[in-house]
């Protein structure tokens, strides 16, 4: 059985190693050649993924990372990871993904099975991928299949990873949907089959539209506890102690990464082109863009103005202990600091360089630090007095 996986970020990197730990023989595919090149010699850039893991898959010849798309007409089964970003209006981006199944149709072969893991809007394998694959590889529908199977992925999450997070799943037909339930067997624990592919689309736009709404609504609660010098964290912690009907989320900056900002928008845009309400997921959006802003205001209050005030940010990426920066909420606090007139800088060590700068060291040499992301290796201690505002919690 021979396995290609478009895309080796954070969703394909993980699959491809999984896959190829199964005995597998997949071929690794993307468009960045640093990134392949870097593979081939058993480097990881996931935090997930250690390097040996890599190196001995190359080495057993398990996994092979390519940019040669020909790999595609020898397998068996195509699998497609590319980010479904969103725009700079922040509608929904699926240029890459049209580019990817392009690409995937040009090379398929006959009887091939195509899995798309890249999140998307209901309709979108059945409307969308599935015509541009028949088009691009001149076969007949019934010549290859196609299924669906959303990516649940959640960096450094060490409890639950591929095998051990359930699988949603499936196909066009139920030919597609018995082969890819038997391709993820092999090496993820529970298979949960929908009952179409829509159903299996939308799951997966419901589950981080779910977080986004809540984690709106416990940053709305935070602000309230804010002002009434309540500690936010004491109130989750007693409130999750209901057995029951609760279930905890935490405040911070504003969500971030590739799932929870960006899958309600592509749910928000299926539902209006119906004419269903999006009320919820509109408000959810809405208070998510504006806690950035509520910190700008919390330092103005602190420094008594912003304006040539020296502030150091504390974290970039959008979660704790991962170097990943897409739709991160920092962005929007950098910027908003900057037009009040404040001088930035910014320290994460996992991130390096971000929009053309670089990590500053952490010191005291600033009028406010800002905690924004908490990675595990930050020591504070090293700010000496300064005062931190800390997103994270009370404040």
């Amino acid at each position: 059985m021979i396995i290609t996986v478009v895309g080796q970020g954070y969703v394909g990197l993980p699959l491809a190693i999984a896959a190829s730990k199964a005995q597998y023989k997949v071929y690794g595919l993307d468009t960045n050649i640093e990134k392949i090149e870097s593979l081939k010699i058993g480097r990881s850039d996931i935090e997930d993924i250690n390097d040996s893991e890599i190196l001995d898959n190359v080495l057993n010849g398990n996994y092979v990372p390519t940019i040669n798309p020909e790999f595609i007409n020898v397998s068996n089964i195509v699998l497609i990871c590319v980010p479904t970003p969103l725009t700079n209006e922040r509608k929904p981006n699926l240029a890459p993904l049209i580019e990817a199944t392009t690409t995937v149709g040009k090379y398929l072969k006959s009887g091939s099975l195509v899995i798309v893991e890249s999140t998307i809007e209901p309709g979108t394998c059945r409307k969308l991928l599935h015509p541009i694959l028949a088009k691009e590889s001149n076969l007949n529908p019934e010549e290859f299949e196609l299924a669906y199977s959303p990516e649940r992925i959640d960096p450094t999450n060490s409890e639950w990873g591929i095998k051990n997070t359930p699988k949603l799943l499936a196909g066009l037909t139920k030919s597609a949907t018995r082969n890819a339930k038997t391709f993820y067997e092999r090496f993820v624990d529970r298979i949960i089959v929908c009952q179409s592919i829509e159903v299996a689309e939308t799951a997966k736009l419901l589950e981080n539209t779910f977080r986004l709404v809540n984690i709106s609504f416990i940053n709305e609660l935070a602000i309230f506890c804010q002002k009434s010098g309540i500690d936010i964290i004491d109130v989750i912690s007693a409130a999750a102690t209901k057995p029951y009907g609760f279930m905890p989320f935490y405040p911070g900056i504003g969500v971030g990464g590739h799932c929870i900002p960006v899958d309600p928008i592509y749910l928000a845009k299926a539902a209006k082109a119906i004419g269903a309400p999006t009320q919820f997921i509109d408000l959810a959006s809405e208070i998510n863009h504006s806690i950035p802003q509520y910190f700008v205001g919390q330092a103005e209050k602190k420094l008594n103005g912003l304006e040539g005030k020296k502030i150091l940010i504390i974290g970039v990426a959008y979660k704790p202990n991962v170097a990943d920066v897409r739709e991160s909420p920092v962005h929007s606090l950098i910027s908003g600091l900057q037009q009040k007139g404040s001088k930035v800088s910014w320290h994460d060590d996992l991130v390096k360089e971000w929009n053309g700068e670089k990590s500053v060291a952490l010191s005291g040499d600033y009028d406010l630090a800002i905690l924004a992301t908490p990675h595990d290796y930050l020591d504070l201690r090293t700010l000496g007095t300064i005062p931190i505002l800390n997103t994270r919690g009370s404040v």
